[in-house]
């Protein structure tokens, strides 16, 4: 029987159509980008290479491989068990935050280091600077509660000679406020962004999280769940005051 051909990938046409990642996949080229991704590329059902998604270090060597490829990030890691976020998802949002801008330059995104972005929460990952700055050569402060997150997010930096030279970071001290003690005196930001928690409880994150696995029909073990979902403060949070 001759092989199967791979089917022609179909067009993401629910991504921004500045995104990169329109196109699919192409497992074969980010193999040669980070050859540890290939232990995880697999035939699926529709004999489409792809990963086990609810594998996190399946999604990790997929996202090193990305960031690679597409924004010239040589070095990104994260600690076990923190958020490893989807990298199409994330490159949207930051191509519709400088659509916003550019409604308000007369039509035509701004580019360059002159745009200052506060980025609230910018976790362990680093992920919307790192996009940020090498799409649209933007500056950006990433703030968050979490040391740990934010000693992995300057690690990043510090391996990574363009984002060391326009990503700083910053520790918010009081986890009830947001700009507080973050923005200093005369300092001014063009955009402030935020990927906050979702759930108000650490019940309704554990519920949000087996519905996830469930949908990935996988079998759900507390170490899985864990690194599937994120650090607590990645997941949840009753509420903060900004001003």
């Amino acid at each position: 029987m001759p092989p199967i051909p791979k089917p022609i990938p179909v067009e993401k046409e629910n991504l921004h159509p500045r995104n990169l990642h329109r196109q699919g996949y192409d497992f074969e080229q980010l193999i040669k980008t980070n050859p540890q991704l290939a232990a995880f590329v697999k035939l699926n059902q529709y004999q489409t290479e792809s990963i086990n998604f609810s594998d996190p270090d399946a999604v990790k060597a997929l996202n090193k491989a990305l960031l690679n490829q597409f924004y010239g990030v040589n070095c990104w890691d994260i600690p076990a068990g923190y958020l490893c976020p989807p990298i199409p998802g994330r490159a949207d949002y930051i191509h519709y935050m400088a659509d916003l801008l550019g409604e308000v330059n007369n039509g035509t995104v701004p580019i360059g280091e002159q745009i200052k972005v506060l980025d609230i929460g910018t976790g362990a990952n680093c992920v919307y600077p790192l996009i940020g700055n090498s799409v649209y050569g933007w500056q950006f402060v990433g703030t968050d509660i979490d040391p740990v997150a934010i000693n992995s997010a300057n690690k990043i930096i510090a391996e990574n000679p363009q984002a060391k030279s326009n990503i700083i970071t910053r520790l918010q001290t009081n986890q009830a406020d947001v700009f507080k003690r973050i923005i200093k005196q005369d300092e001014v930001f063009d955009l402030t962004i935020c990927n906050p928690p979702f759930h108000a409880s650490w019940q309704e994150a554990q519920a949000g999280t087996n519905r996830k696995w469930d949908n990935l029909n996988n079998v759900k073990s507390q170490k899985a769940v864990l690194n599937f979902g994120g650090k607590n403060t990645e997941l949840w949070c009753p509420g903060v005051d900004f001003f």
